[in-house]
């Protein structure tokens, strides 16, 4: 059996372009962070957002109990973003796509059975 594969996010927001998306100030998508409301990466010494995470004017629904279940279970910021990235074909797809969808619960499912 192989290795799931990360897939590499479709796109990046710049911690600006996060606060725009979201009507919020730039401070409160730091407190984002912080709260695990949201993950960012440092990517060139920028730290950034990815895009998908990021949907419309919300972070995905399920998001803040997945991280914090990672955290929980032990993950850093780049274990968990690995985590949510690594490509499924029982989603199918990556963990974080089917945050977006009627997969959420079965990805959350995912992380907890994680902590044991």
């Amino acid at each position: 059996m192989t290795e799931p594969v990360p897939v590499a996010p479709a796109g990046w927001l710049t911690l600006p372009e996060v606060a725009e998306r979201l009507d919020v100030s730039i401070s409160k998508v730091h407190q984002m962070i912080r709260e695990r409301e949201l993950i960012a990466v440092r990517q060139d010494g920028i730290r950034r957002v990815p895009a998908e995470l990021v949907a419309n004017s919300t972070v995905r629904k399920h998001l803040p109990g997945v991280l914090n279940l990672l955290y929980d279970a032990g993950y850093d910021d780049d274990a968990a973003l690995r985590w949510l990235y690594l490509a499924d074909a029982t989603l199918p797809g990556t963990p974080a796509e089917a945050l977006g969808g009627d997969r959420a619960r079965e990805v959350k499912r995912r992380a907890q059975a994680l902590g044991f």
